[in-house]
């Protein structure tokens, strides 16, 4: 079961307990000091461990004085301007702990080693890259479900896939011998200027290939003509490949959230890793 996600003041809020958490998605025309209050309130009443936000910096202050601490950025995240700050508060101070978290650093020093390195492999011989249409999802869908046994939004489902290709979101896929073997999406924010590079999946048979890498270098492009400035992505800090694979294209590492995310049944830690798609 995925978190609902509604409104709140007029922000958009992701909750439930599936990532045992609250993530304030977008601000919109919230007051934030009102908000802060409805959050803690939300907080208690279904006992989450924490709230996640992700803020423009010049609201942010009503966030520190409730308690709020930093743990990412994205500069220039609003409109090509304005900083987005990642703020969270833990109603549980266990959460907060990381007992793996030397383990994420030592991954963390191995993509920034390998800093705008670049593609590492071509694509393989007679494999395609193309936009996923509405008629793939059904395909589509049969590989989150096999590289991902639980996220945190249904992209098991065609019928989410197709509402959200119809809304705000790209999909890339490859396709090798006429079948789809590796996936990603670009979540569009076109109003604010950003997109999150996102749902990165490939055919567990299909490993080892470089495939995100031509997926992300793909969508890159593709998200310029739409006149998007910042590009990001909230990578699991446990995953050596994709941490390198935005490194190699260039990313910049924007803070680490603790314990933020549940995918395939744990709770995990996730980087933040922004790109100017646009000159300044």
């Amino acid at each position: 079961m995925s978190d609902q996600i509604e409104s709140l003041f007029g922000a958009i809020v992701q909750h439930g307990p599936a990532n045992d958490r609250i993530y304030l998605m977008k601000l919109g025309d919230a007051d934030p000091e009102k908000l802060v209050e409805a959050l803690g309130a939300l907080a208690r009443r279904h006992n989450y461990s924490k709230i996640f936000t992700k803020v423009p910096e010049g609201s942010a202050a009503p966030f520190f004085d409730a308690g709020y601490r930093q743990e990412a950025a994205i500069p220039r995240f609003f409109c090509g301007k304005e900083s987005a700050l990642f703020l969270c508060l833990y109603p549980n101070p266990a959460r907060a702990k990381e007992p793996q978290a030397d383990a994420l650093d030592a991954i963390l020093v191995q993509a920034q080693q390998r800093r705008n390195a670049g593609l590492r492999k071509p694509l393989p011989d007679g494999a395609v890259l193309r936009t996923c249409e509405e008629a793939d999802a059904a395909n589509m869908a049969a590989i989150y479900r096999a590289v991902f046994p639980s996220y945190p939004f249904p992209i098991h489902d065609p019928a989410y896939l197709i509402e959200t290709m119809r809304s705000h979101i790209a999909y890339f896929g490859i396709e090798l011998d006429g079948k789809l073997i590796a996936l990603a999406s670009s979540e569009m924010d076109e109003a604010q200027g950003n997109v999150e590079m996102t749902d990165f999946a490939t055919h567990p048979d299909r490993l080892g290939l470089g495939l995100a890498a031509h997926l992300l270098a793909a969508m890159e492009p593709a998200m310029r003509k739409r006149g998007i400035q910042t590009a990001y992505t909230i990578a699991r800090a446990a995953s050596p490949g994709m941490n390198i694979t935005f490194a190699r294209l260039g990313y910049a590492f924007g803070g680490r959230l603790i314990n933020n995310t549940q995918i395939s049944g744990t709770i995990e830690s996730m980087n933040i890793w922004h790109k100017p798609l646009a000159p300044h």
